[in-house]
């Protein structure tokens, strides 16, 4: 069910939800990648989902918008923030293995959000409450064998409409 946008200021829509049903991983990725290349510099991009909701396959989906190679990306066993050298900068970042808040910190977490970076973010919820506004959330959930429900949640309505 779509929520509907809400009026802001001037009359401008601020918040729009679309939710798009995957058959296949090939089509997870084929999303993903449709909205990379919706994004800009600064924005920031929050997955949720339960463990093999296809988190991973989404941002394999996002990273190719970058022209950055499918092998490339991976779930994060060690490694929790990927950055990538492109134009804008990538940068993948896995919350899965984060327990206690200060591990942000040491990390350095804040410091690849906004300015000219696109980052991504699996297990945001981890995270939410300390997420730039703006952050256009994904929420991916089973729905089938291969299936998959995406809803990606955004302050502008303009962008989604065109996934």
């Amino acid at each position: 069910m779509k929520k509907p946008p809400v009026e802001g200021r001037a009359g401008l829509l601020v918040y729009c939800n679309v939710t798009l049903t995957s058959n296949s991983t090939e089509d997870t990725k084929e999303i993903g990648y449709r909205l990379a290349k919706l994004l800009r510099p600064g924005s920031v991009v929050g997955l949720y989902g339960e463990l093999g909701s296809g988190k991973t396959i989404f941002v394999k989906g996002m990273a190719r918008a970058f022209g950055i190679q499918e092998r490339d990306i991976m779930s994060a066993s060690f490694t929790i923030i990927a950055e990538y050298d492109t134009i804008p900068k990538f940068n993948h970042i896995d919350l899965y293995r984060i327990e206690k808040g200060s591990e942000l910190e040491e990390l350095g977490l804040w410091d690849y959000l906004g300015d000219d970076n696109v980052s991504v973010i699996e297990w945001a919820e981890k995270v939410e409450s300390e997420l730039p506004g703006d952050t256009v959330k994904v929420r991916l959930k089973p729905a089938g064998e291969n299936m998959r429900q995406i809803t990606i949640e955004g302050d502008d309505e303009k962008y989604w409409n065109n996934l």
